[in-house]
């Protein structure tokens, strides 16, 4: 799972909680500034009125036990992130599809934090079921980000089990899988489990204290939103010799559509997110987009497109316009600007220009502790938080944004979830026969707007 390269709604419960809990601390932004920001997004007042169980609500332990489930970069960062929480948080357990990858993380948090990791060989696992024994390994919480395809199930199996979550971007790569995060979700803020999701800006700092003056109005109404997104190609990773055909496309998950969900869900899907918050949480009304695959060509780009735009419609004619390009030798850009009817907003320079002129100048803190040390934060206390609106929402978002440019159709969000379209295997294993195989040229075929791959993804 990779971090992100910059630096009526869903069916689910509509909880939103952006700001970590101990913000009232020193050098954090003040109780005030959450208390608008949350309170202007659907549903984070309902908080308060939850059943939560007997037992969430025990004297947290001395020891909050997590276990690790995927072990590429994103999952050692977060790990990390994890144990940056509190001298309580202790790494008991990895799970992995490689063995390899496990070790490097289990070497890499070791040095971090040797004092948190208590990881014996026993509670190394690997292989497509690797997750089940984590689960049954005695943690309390689990932080998920394996290969994209796996977290809806993963994220269900952890609710089940009854562990609190910190659950990577994105919660889903087709509907169904979605609808499983979604019903995950709703089943943790039952169980009174606190569910946060790796969407990492809704902790940042100066972003909250930004969104919050835009939901003040000190920009107006919003008019449009410019979402850009623009890099190199993510971690290309080449065949090794004897690699069979699933082992090499899991080793290169990130480049083939049915493991991760392609740049629309991978990266882009931050910048929606960021829209989508902007914009109140709700659904939009339809999309359309556009899209190809250009210079990345090779077997080791997968079947993926390697530039899309897409434009999304709201109500009042507002509309949210997303560009996302993974190409090299190009200019590189991440940024959202927030156009409204009295003035303008560099979100991620946390400036506002027009009647209201201001712009955010306090010290940050690193965004990806600040959401676990929310995660931990109301594990300690037995308060939970659950970003399972958001998540679900934005997630959709990335997979609306897909199907609008790799069918060349327009996708109205009713019928997006609506859709059966699903990635989803009837069994996992080294000798399974992946989805997509190469051509004879050794290169991965990849979709043309129009035509038969229109029928593929439209909508009824």
């Amino acid at each position: 799972m990779n971090p992100p390269r910059a630096v009526s709604s869903l069916p689910c419960s509509p909880l939103v909680m952006n700001l970590p809990p101990s913000a009232s601390r020193p050098g954090e932004i003040p109780r005030r500034g959450f208390l608008r920001t949350s309170g202007l997004l659907t549903g984070a007042t309902a908080l308060g009125a939850l059943p939560l169980s007997r037992g969430v609500h025990a004297a947290a332990p001395e020891v909050i036990r997590i276990g690790l489930i995927g072990c590429g970069g994103r999952g050692t960062a977060a790990a990390r992130n994890a144990m940056n929480a509190g001298p309580d948080v202790r790494l008991v357990a990895l799970a992995d599809l490689f063995d390899e990858r496990l070790q490097e993380c289990l070497t890499e948090v070791r040095a971090a934090r040797p004092a948190q990791v208590d990881v014996p060989p026993a509670r190394c696992f690997t292989g497509f079921d690797a997750y089940r024994e984590v689960l049954a390994s005695g943690v309390d919480a689990v932080l998920v980000a394996p290969t994209s395809h796996f977290i809806p199930a993963i994220f269900e199996a952890a609710v089940a089990a009854g562990k609190h979550v910190f659950c990577e971007k994105p919660h889903g790569i087709d509907i169904p899988g979605l609808k499983r995060s979604m019903a995950a979700a709703e089943t943790a803020k039952r169980r009174g489990l606190s569910v946060v999701s790796g969407l990492c800006w809704r902790y940042d700092t100066g972003v909250l204290e930004t969104m919050a003056r835009i939901h003040e109005g000190a920009i107006g109404e919003i008019v449009a939103i410019q979402e850009t997104y623009v890099g190199r190609p993510y971690i290309v990773r080449e065949r090794r010799p004897g690699q069979g055909e699933m082992e090499w496309q899991l080793w290169n998950w990130y480049h083939f559509n049915w493991l991760s969900g392609d740049q629309t869900a991978q990266q882009l899907v931050h910048s929606l997110d960021k829209a989508s918050w902007a914009l109140g949480d709700r659904p939009p009304l339809k999309a359309w987009g556009l899209g190809g695959r250009q210079t990345c060509l090779g077997p080791e780009s997968g079947d993926q497109f390697d530039h899309q735009a897409v434009v999304f419609e709201y109500p009042e004619g507002v509309r949210v316009f997303g560009f996302t390009r993974d190409q090299p030798d190009c200019w590189n850009n991440t940024s959202d600007y927030i156009i409204g009817t009295k003035g303008r907003c560099d979100l991620l320079n946390f400036r506002i220009q027009g009647e209201t002129n201001w712009r955010y100048e306090k010290s940050r803190e690193n965004m990806y502790d600040l959401e676990h040390r929310a995660l931990f934060n109301a594990i300690r206390r037995g308060e939970p938080i659950n970003n399972g609106h958001y998540m679900c929402l934005s997630s959709a978002l990335g997979i609306m944004a897909q199907m609008a440019c790799y069918s060349g159709s327009v996708v109205t969000y009713e019928d997006a979830m609506q859709s059966e379209r699903s990635f989803a295997l009837p069994r996992y294993g080294w000798d399974v026969d992946p989805p997509v195989k190469p051509g004879l040229d050794g290169r991965y075929p990849t979709a043309m707007q129009g035509g038969a791959e229109y029928e593929k993804w439209r909508m009824p």
